[in-house]
């Protein structure tokens, strides 16, 4: 199910066209139970008023966990720029020779962490990733003789620098991972599902019908898909840009 979750475009698809068929669904059921006498129609009003306003509630939390999730990413991001150019700077306390490879492979690292931004393939990740790690390694082994000596403030400066990078590419993939819960896809889809179902079932036979019946599956998709695309960090057209990465490897150049 995540997969769909992934591709905002297909997903927005699948509403219209599972949404569209609950609600012609109910419209056929309405249509071979006969009409509904006016208490039954004002109570049966009641109902469908209080279901689709909780279907709006549970449709802007959703919206409001996506928002907060990218927001989340795009702290990261500035922190992880921010990190590496402080770690930059700092490696130069460091004997020449030292500092120079360090910043080699700072810079080798920059230029990988801006691909993971950039990259929409799941397929890249592992090797991304497994090069990631490597560098991480070998950019902490240009501080680890410094903790085999008495300890200096500088040293303990470009340790702590150090730790800076390294700790916020973990932050940054807690934060792509932490994903609307399927339990909330879950009910929304089912609270939806029932709405437009209910609303089929309420409106009176007319010409033209299924223009009406199709208001509520393309409004409650295009919120689908909207929330979708947000909470997506790789799929969708709205993206966490690595602007300040980018910006420091420019600086660094």
């Amino acid at each position: 199910m995540m997969w769909v979750m992934n591709d905002p475009a297909f997903l927005f698809l699948v509403a219209l066209v599972v949404l569209w068929v609950a609600a012609r669904l109910g419209a056929a059921i309405r249509r071979k139970r006969g009409e509904m006498n006016e208490e039954d129609r004002e109570d049966f009003a009641v109902i469908l008023t209080a279901t689709l306003t909780l279907l709006g509630l549970i449709i802007g939390f959703t919206f409001s966990m996506a928002i907060s999730r990218y927001d989340q990413r795009k702290n990261y991001e500035e922190e992880e720029a921010n990190a590496i150019g402080t770690e930059y700077l700092r490696v130069e306390l460091q004997p020449a020779a030292s500092a120079k490879k360090a910043q080699e492979l700072l810079k080798s690292y920059l230029a990988l962490r801006i691909r993971f931004y950039k990259t929409s393939s799941q397929a890249e990740l592992p090797e991304l990733n497994a090069r990631t790690a490597q560098l991480q390694r070998e950019l902490w082994n240009t501080v680890k003789p410094a903790a085999g000596v008495p300890e200096t403030p500088v040293t303990a400066l470009d340790i702590a620098g150090m730790n800076d990078v390294l700790n916020t590419a973990g932050y940054t993939q807690a934060a792509w991972w932490n994903r609307i819960p399927m339990a909330a896809w879950g009910l929304m889809w089912a609270i939806a599902v029932c709405c437009n179902f209910m609303i089929g079932f309420y409106l009176r036979p007319a010409n033209r019908q299924w223009v009406r019946l199709a208001v509520m599956p393309v409004v409650v998709a295009v919120s689908f898909l909207l929330i979708a695309d947000i909470d997506s960090p790789r799929g969708g057209i709205i993206r966490v840009s690595p602007q300040n990465l980018v910006s420091l490897e420019q600086a660094i150049e």
